[in-house]
């Protein structure tokens, strides 16, 4: 089976890795007849291409900086931060064997037979955050009148964020994705009309606490997909270095090690597969890897200046809420 961590310790650099892992597993892929295999490399082809052919990206950040702009005016009291990504490699490789996983298990669970593979490719064409941009926004203390709640304060301003965005970056070139009726919102402060574009996990968080807002756009001048997330500061910490963030492995680990106990071994393939590709990265000792630009004394202490581990950053923008020491009426 070819798996992306033995292209881990070469030295070479990120597009080298990647063109040389969708190459052999084309290759393998055409020899096995496997064609979730071929989903995969184009899959991975796409992350090559945005590392490799960015410059649209400069045009597209231009367009969310006008937003930026926007809130820097309409909110001058609030701090915020615009940032932007490109997924990398090993988180991709993660989700994208993690869904497989994840999607014939449930469907196995309720069946009790295996998704069609027509079905699974299909399926697997719903990736829309390999290009995402995070809007986080926080009241500093100062502009907390007495007895107001620094929470529902920031969750009506957050609201309010939401409610114009999508005609915003419609009016710059950029399509609003329907959410397709997943996590739609049942606040009372997001309007009617933008309800079918936002998946609302703050209404309907998970178990580990995440909270956000999130809306696809397409970017018609690129044709491709980006996503944007939408929170407070405090939602933020809980999924950037509390319990909803994605190094939390123990949680995790278990929840795939569950997975594998539902399906026998041998009897689907593409699971098998996906979950060995999956348990693999997760079980990568980060230290020992030789990529170019990327270095690690631990799986904390980790120095990534390629997009391997982290996601490759697009789009830093910080406003300071201005004021600081007045309050604003």
């Amino acid at each position: 089976m070819i798996t992306l961590n033995d292209y881990l310790y070469s030295g070479n650099t990120i597009p080298k890795i990647l063109l040389t892992y969708i190459t052999d597993l084309r290759k393998d892929a055409k020899r096995t007849h496997n064609e979730i295999d071929l989903v995969h490399c184009n899959f991975l082809l796409q992350i090559k291409e945005l590392l490799e052919h960015n410059d649209f990206l400069t045009a597209q950040s231009q367009q969310i900086r006008e937003f930026y702009k926007y809130m820097a005016k309409e909110y001058p009291f609030l701090a915020f931060t615009f940032k932007g990504r490109i997924k990398s490699l090993i988180r991709a490789e993660e989700k994208f064997n993690g869904y497989i996983v994840e999607y014939i298990s449930d469907y196995y669970s309720e069946h009790g037979t295996y998704p069609p593979v027509a079905e699974l490719k299909n399926k697997l064409n719903c990736f829309r955050d390999l290009i995402a941009y995070r809007i986080v926004i926080s009241i500093p203390k100062c502009h907390l009148k007495p007895g107001q709640d620094r929470e529902t304060e920031e969750l009506k301003y957050l609201y309010q964020i939401a409610n114009v965005l999508p005609e915003f970056l419609e009016e710059r070139g950029f399509t609003t994705e329907s959410a397709n009726g997943i996590k739609c919102s049942t606040s009372p402060l997001m309007n009617e009309d933008v309800k079918p574009y936002y998946r609302d996990y703050i209404c309907d968080q998970n178990v580990y606490g995440y909270r956000s807002l999130h809306i696809t756009f397409y970017d018609n001048s690129s044709r491709s997909y980006m996503e944007m997330q939408l929170r407070t500061k405090t939602m933020d910490d809980i999924a950037e270095i509390g319990s909803a963030n994605h190094m939390n492995y123990e949680k995790h680990q278990e929840t795939e090690r569950s997975k594998r106990d539902l399906i026998p071994r041998g009897e689907n393939l593409y699971f098998d597969e996906a979950y060995a590709r999956g348990m693999r990265l997760l079980q990568l000792d980060l230290s020992e890897l030789d990529v170019n630009m990327f270095a690690a004394i631990n799986n904390n202490l980790i120095n990534d200046g390629c997009g391997l581990y982290r996601g490759r950053l697009i789009l830093p923008y910080e406003h300071l809420s201005r004021f600081q020491n007045d309050l604003i009426d």
